[in-house]
């Protein structure tokens, strides 16, 4: 059967992609953030999955104010990246695994998941940053993709606990696939950041690493955190770190299993104006 290995946590900042499409990786702003993500290629290098479910928000490109889907699953052969306004990135086309993403699909929606079924969009920064982060720039990303959207831009937003059941539904789903296959699934988004009013700028770097604690060793405390806390303490784009937790609720802990080992940990302020964040944890 398939079976999830890891996950992967990380900010999706665009400015991230900016930087690295303009070569400009080894300026003194933009090295030490780097410099944090060296670790991480090399053990994406050793851990290669067969398929990655990565969890992201769309912005404003696939969908807009006219159609909200609260979970959207990408279940589409390939995937171009998205125009935002300034060209799409030169990255490579993702691949898409139509077979497991519809799997996954059927199997979620059957278990009581409301899910947007997309055979047709293009992906924006939320999705290539995190895959250039862990993987370079190569000619072809290492493995098939699934995106899998999630709305954190419009309220109503899913709650965190909502997010963290959604894992758990993923695993199953995953775990009931009659292919012998390796599947990372990445969580995206935050850290804490405010990108308008008065409190435009805001990061939070005690809140950060409290919430990374938790996520490791107390993940359904984590899925408790109501969303006014994201909002006060994190900033209104702080509520993006609920896509972690459907991440997290998908390793074999939360069903029993042993605590997941901690690869890799990595937290950075700023990048542009927001808190940056990673995690790397491997199923025992």
């Amino acid at each position: 059967m398939a079976r999830i290995t890891a996950s992967v946590y990380t900010s999706h900042v665009p400015a991230i992609g900016a930087a690295l499409d303009a070569g400009k990786t080894g300026e003194p702003y933009w090295q030490p953030l780097f410099a944090g993500y060296e670790y991480s290629k090399k053990w994406m290098e050793e851990n290669r999955p067969d398929v990655i479910f990565l969890v992201y928000n769309d912005h404003a490109t696939a969908f807009s104010l006219d159609m909200i889907p609260t979970f959207a699953i990408g279940t589409a052969e390939a995937y171009a990246p998205a125009d935002e306004g300034w060209g799409p990135r030169p990255v490579p086309k993702v691949e898409g695994h139509a077979e497991l993403a519809a799997h996954i699909a059927h199997s979620v929606i059957q278990d009581d998941f409301d899910l947007t079924i997309v055979n047709r969009m293009d992906v924006d920064h939320g999705l290539t940053v995190p895959l250039s982060l862990m993987c370079g720039q190569p000619q072809a990303w290492p493995c098939p993709v699934i995106p899998f959207a999630v709305n954190v831009v419009q309220y109503p937003v899913p709650s965190g606990r909502r997010c963290f059941e959604l894992g758990k539904a993923i695993r199953r789903a995953v775990e009931s696939f009659d292919q012998d296959l390796k599947v990372q699934i990445w969580g995206t988004g935050g850290m804490s950041h405010q990108l308008q009013g008065a409190r435009a700028g805001l990061i939070n770097r005690e809140w950060d690493n409290a919430f990374l604690d938790r996520l490791i060793a107390d993940p359904a405390a984590a899925a408790a955190i109501p969303h006014l806390d994201y909002v006060r303490e994190a900033g209104s784009e702080g509520i993006e770190l609920v896509m972690w937790l459907i991440a997290r609720g998908a390793m074999a802990d939360v069903a029993g299993g042993p605590a997941p080992v901690v690869k890799h940990r990595f937290y950075h302020v700023p990048a542009s104006n927001t808190a940056v964040g990673h995690l790397i944890l491997e199923n025992a």
